[in-house]
């Protein structure tokens, strides 16, 4: 189930903290790293700071948006180290390891870091389901990147080796849909929405963010993805034939 577990690096910007995260992850078990735009790739220096983990190094691969790097997860949580405007379903590192292990039997799982200085940006942690903040001293929380990724990375081997233990486990029954699917569906509401009338292209306002936030927190399963899908397929085609709306 580790090998499930998928670590993505956003924009990061020295070659030297992605050796060490490469680190951190084979430490506790982990081989799937994606890097998402970084400022130089790896490097000489990220290689002598991987301290044998350049293998993760090699296998890494680099992607252009956070949308690409999680497109075939099921499950993505993104580190926030502090508070946004619109609060989001929130855990902290030992639930996030644990919900890891629930649903890395069922599809890939990704846990999502930002840049060193300022983090995921708002827009970013919109394609998280989850976020995750590691409770440090209030006083001087400061965490560099390698930190936060070998903290999160022990919580889910310690997750992982409960779950040995347990002759066996039980499955996830649900069934999610992967971060494409949600995105295309974000993409067909928020057409149907413009098409009836309901926001405005100039002056969409909250409303999609809000959306976001509701069918994030909801976490429709699979088949209710597609009733919804449905629902929003129909409206359009009785739109197409009677644009005005009317009965």
């Amino acid at each position: 189930m580790l090998e499930q577990v998928r670590i993505v690096l956003v924009n990061t910007s020295h070659t030297g903290n992605i050796g060490s995260a490469a680190r951190a992850m084979k430490t506790m078990g982990l081989s799937d790293l994606c890097l998402v735009d970084p400022v130089s790739p790896p490097d000489g220096q990220a290689v002598a700071l991987a301290a044998g983990a350049s293998d993760i190094l090699a296998r890494a691969r680099t992607v252009s948006t956070l949308a690409e790097a999680v497109a075939d997860c099921g499950l993505v949580i993104g580190t926030s180290a502090r508070s946004r405007t619109w609060s989001w379903p929130m855990l902290d590192a030992r639930e996030a390891g644990e919900k890891a292990m629930v649903e890395a039997p069922k599809h890939k799982v990704a846990l999502v870091f930002g840049r060193e200085r300022t983090g995921l940006t708002n827009d970013e942690l919109q394609q998280c389901h989850f976020h995750v903040a590691i409770p440090a001293n209030p006083e001087y929380s400061s965490l560099n990147l390698a930190m936060a990724v070998q903290t999160l990375s022990y919580e889910v081997r310690m997750a992982w080796l409960s779950r040995q233990a347990i002759d066996s486990p039980e499955p996830v029954e649900q069934d999610y849909p992967l971060s494409a699917d949600l995105e295309r569906f974000y993409q067909h509401l928020e057409q149907t929405l413009l098409d009836t009338g309901f926001i405005i292209k100039p002056h969409p306002g909250q409303v999609m963010l809000k959306l976001r936030r509701l069918f994030n927190r909801a976490r429709p399963e699979d088949h209710e993805l597609n009733i919804l899908r449905g629902i929003l397929s129909s409206v359009q085609k009785r739109q197409k034939r009677d644009p005005s709306g009317n009965t």
